[in-house]
């Protein structure tokens, strides 16, 4: 019997990782890909680095963050496109993904990051989720969660910097959910505290 944790946080983690575990084996295939998205400070990034420490298979797992690719903050839709096109769609078809990291202090790319397609994969970010996405993964995850918290978490992450632009990016996420509608798109759906 597992015991379980105090932090309501803690215990949505780790609920819905061994939901999204359940379903990657379901695959039955040596290279599923996870897509997961959701708002800001959502907890998509503490349960993709949960997810690698469990993932269920023999094979390891690479991890795309879309914070590693968006091309600044108004770079959402853009990196997320970035994602769909340079690692998704290779991955699908068995050959090489390449993609750069954004270099956000100098605001310009960085050096390339190779995803092999013989490997499973996790794509986490906002925007990752769309109608032209979902079919190229075979995990579909939403999580979510109040604003208060959301916007409290992420400004504990991530500092100052964001707190200036917390209503600039909230914006492309809304454009985001109201043009893709995500949330109907996973097949997992996550409701954070």
């Amino acid at each position: 019997m597992h015991s379980r944790s105090s932090d309501p946080l803690d215990s949505a983690l780790t609920d819905a990782t061994s939901r999204i575990c359940a379903a990657v084996l379901g695959v039955a295939a040596s290279n599923p890909v996870v897509v997961i998205d959701g708002r800001s400070g959502a907890g998509k990034s503490s349960l993709a680095e949960r997810l690698i420490r469990g993932w269920p298979l023999r094979t390891p797992v690479q991890l795309l963050a879309l914070d590693s690719i968006y091309p600044g903050w108004d770079g959402l839709e853009r990196g997320a496109q970035t994602a769909r096109e340079a690692v998704l769609v290779p991955h699908g078809r068995g050959r090489l993904g390449i993609w750069r990291r954004w270099d956000w202090e100098r605001g310009e790319e960085a050096e390339a990051h190779a995803v092999d397609p013989a490997l499973g994969l996790i794509v986490e970010g906002c925007g990752a989720l769309t109608p032209a996405s979902a079919p190229l993964a075979d995990v579909t995850v939403w999580v979510d969660g109040p604003h208060a918290s959301r916007r409290a978490r992420a400004l504990a992450r991530d500092g100052g910097g964001f707190r200036v632009q917390w209503d600039r990016w909230a914006a492309q996420e809304d454009a985001h959910m109201a043009q893709h509608e995500p949330h109907l798109l996973a097949g997992i759906s996550i409701r954070t505290p």
